[in-house]
């Protein structure tokens, strides 16, 4: 399921080859919960594409983040950037922090999200960092 906003002009000259991309898994619910229909991780989803609209975000659901001891679960990353991943998130209050992490990711010129400006759930949901498959090292190893 892939879930797009609508481009504007003015952000398609702001993400001009770098669109962010956010996965949100759709599998997701609170340790413990029931098997619900539909899903906490589906209603972020929704939740995250109604944010995205008109913002050149782009909203993939995914079946599974490998991530359940701290759903709810997402990821961001863009094609010249790290990928970071998310939990503990709120379907009902965290989808636009999602968005708003995207396009500042999108913004960041070493690919880093930067910590400054991050909305909260995405300071402390942090699960991980992941290097884009181009990545050299400059230390020694």
């Amino acid at each position: 399921m892939t879930l797009s906003g609508n481009f504007s002009a003015k952000d398609e000259t702001c993400l001009a080859g770098n669109r962010p991309t956010v996965y949100v898994c759709v599998t997701c619910r609170k340790a413990g919960a029931t098997d619900e229909d539909p899903r906490p991780g589906a209603l972020l989803a929704a939740a995250t594409a109604r944010a995205a609209n008109g913002t050149g975000v782009t909203v993939t659901g995914v079946e599974c983040l490998g991530n359940c001891s701290r759903s709810l679960s997402a990821a961001m990353r863009t094609p010249k950037s790290w990928t970071y991943v998310f939990g503990g998130l709120d379907a009902a209050s965290d989808a636009p922090a999602l968005v708003e992490g995207a396009l500042l990711l999108a913004g960041a010129e070493d690919g880093i999200l930067p910590w400054r400006g991050r909305p909260e759930p995405l300071k402390r949901g942090l699960i991980a960092r992941i290097p884009p498959f181009d990545f050299t090292t400059t230390g020694g190893f």
